[in-house]
């Protein structure tokens, strides 16, 4: 929710700081560079030496981004804030992403689902909150959620206790393959790992032409309010956090490469029509997208974990990385390129970005078929 709250803001920062969109962009990329860069690096360190307190060590770097946001007098306020904003998520992501592993009954793709449908949700309130709370009183309130960080805090820390206290959190996981999963060569895991950059690239930098430039879209081509064109990028935030939710589940029942194809490349046909369609047919698109284009990311994030077992930190963290990290490039190459040319040109082009989805094809089955279904020791245990 907090993370949102910043690209939701951008029309106010916009015009009180005279902002072009190129320096837009360099929000977005300096808040995802960050989250993107040390995911891995804290994802490879905590796989060795699992630290469930770092949870609330991101979550305090939050608090302080949000106390920096608000009180920025100057552009360059504004990006050490947003690179505080990054570093917070970059190391809450791994080791969490972790916890729900663990707790996941052997549902791991229901568990990832889960887990992201509370990032997803959070993030679909932002915009609500800039229209009916930071609107209204400006930029200095969002001091306020540093409240809200500091409850996470709070929570988190309850959350690396329970973990510490159950004893998984005692040396590295032990990294040998599923029983529901067949072992592949190194050449498969490396064409299988190239193959899902490539599906995270087209995924993010469409979604980066959405989340950070929808609401100027709206108000540039249909000349809708603010506060109006906030609330339609709540609905599209929305469809994506129901659309993680189904992701998940249908990958645990019929493979995770089928949910990838569905997802990536079945969305092609709507993102098409997007730059064409009217106004009430343009929001109706967006949601449809939203819902069928996030699915893919738990079924991503668990395939990834079956391709390199016992590396759940440093495969999350890679992931969720690039995640943010291709969302913050799309930001900016995105924002300069709408400085040249304009916001709906941006849509044109980026509508054919879906056709990435072909590569799935080069993507190696990983589940064995007729596998039953398993309970993972450790997450009985937890």
């Amino acid at each position: 929710m907090m993370q949102s709250v910043l690209p939701a803001i951008y029309p106010i920062l916009k015009s009180g700081f005279d902002l072009t969109f190129a320096q837009v962009g360099l929000l977005t990329l300096t808040y995802q560079a960050t989250a993107s860069l040390l995911q891995p690096l804290v994802g490879h360190y905590t796989d060795d030496r699992p630290q469930p307190y770092f949870l609330s060590l991101g979550m305090g770097l939050t608090l302080v981004a949000m106390l920096a946001l608000a009180g920025a007098g100057s552009f360059g306020l504004l990006l050490l804030g947003a690179a505080l904003l990054g570093m917070g998520s970059s190391i809450f992501h791994p080791e969490s992403s972790r916890i729900a592993r663990f707790a996941s009954g052997g549902q791991h793709g229901l568990a990832q689902s889960v887990f992201q449908l509370g990032g997803n949700f959070g993030a679909s309130l932002g915009p609500l909150l800039a229209a009916y709370f930071i609107l209204p009183r400006g930029k200095v309130s969002l001091a306020w959620f540093a409240l809200v960080a500091l409850g996470g805090v709070l929570i988190s820390a309850a959350l690396g206790r329970w973990r510490t206290q159950s004893g998984k959190a005692r040396g590295p996981v032990a990294a040998h393959p599923s029983d529901e999963t067949r072992a592949l060569t190194g050449g498969e895991v490396r064409r299988a790992l190239t193959v899902l950059v490539a599906l995270i690239f087209s995924k993010y930098f469409y979604l980066a032409s959405i989340t950070s430039y929808y609401i100027f879209y709206l108000i540039q081509r249909f000349d809708v309010p603010t506060k109006t064109a906030q609330v339609y990028l709540f609905a599209f935030l929305a469809s994506t956090a129901a659309g993680t939710v189904i992701g998940g589940p249908l990958g645990d029942r019929f493979g995770r490469k089928l949910v990838i194809w569905w997802s990536i490349l079945g969305v092609l046909p709507f993102t098409l029509a997007l730059p064409y369609v009217s106004l009430g047919w343009t929001v109706a698109l967006s949601v449809v997208i939203g819902l069928v284009l996030s699915s893919a990311f738990p079924a991503i994030v668990v395939y990834g974990t079956e391709l390199m077992p016992g590396r759940v930190g440093m495969v999350s963290g890679l992931f969720f990385g690039l995640a943010f990290g291709m969302g913050g490039v799309g930001a900016a190459v995105l924002g300069a390129l709408a400085d040249h040319t304009s916001i709906t040109f941006v849509y044109r082009v980026c509508s054919f970005l879906p056709l990435i989805g072909l590569l799935t094809a080069f993507l190696p089955s990983v589940e064995r078929h007729g596998a039953p279904a398993r309970t993972d020791p450790a997450a009985a245990g937890a």
